[in-house]
């Protein structure tokens, strides 16, 4: 079975609202329950059932919401940074800027519409893309690994910010911690 996380450590964060941050949380714990009961009915269900079949799609919804939204919080912090030099070079080597790697960055992130904005590296190529991940589980670039992840439901800006994500976007840009995305990151 699973247990949430304890993310209180981001409680005072500049940009985010204690109020929020709690409600963000208590809704991952949501995922992370859920996620734990479904695992729990799959596994007292016939298979080859339509109820079981409803199950088993149920559970990629929860299981990557409990995810991402670990990742998303697992790569805020409460201390401003740069990013570090071998994110840095990477963005640099593949957008040709910092700032053009963040223009494109906050377009995916400012499209109208529910889901996730990330940048993830191919585990083959090393290549990296920034990518929407619609919902918890559409769009999800196969055999990549999510360096940043930023949540762009709702519920993640709307009661600091109304419907101005894109102030939410550039509050969220403060709250990085590279440090995080520089460990997710491979050679």
């Amino acid at each position: 079975m699973y247990e949430p996380k304890n993310f209180d450590h981001l409680l005072g964060t500049p940009g985010f609202s204690d109020a929020l941050l709690k409600n963000h949380f208590a809704l991952y714990e949501g995922y992370v329950k859920n996620t734990n009961l479904l695992i729990q009915l799959l596994s007292s269900k016939e298979a080859n059932t339509p109820e079981y079949a409803e199950l088993q799609r149920r559970f990629g919804w929860e299981f990557n919401g409990m995810r991402l939204h670990e990742l998303y919080f697992g790569n805020m912090t409460k201390i401003p940074q740069i990013p570090h030099s071998a994110t840095e070079e990477k963005l640099n080597t593949v957008y040709g800027s910092i700032e053009n790697w963040k223009k494109n960055f906050v377009a995916v992130g400012a499209m109208r519409g529910i889901g996730w904005t990330m940048i993830v590296q191919d585990n083959q190529s090393n290549e990296l893309f920034n990518i929407w991940v619609n919902e918890h589980d559409v769009g999800h670039l196969v055999g990549t690994t999510p360096l940043l992840v930023m949540d762009v439901f709702e519920h993640a800006f709307m009661l600091d910010y109304g419907l101005k994500r894109a102030d939410y976007i550039e509050a969220f840009f403060k709250a990085i911690d590279w440090g995080a995305v520089e460990k997710r990151l491979t050679a």
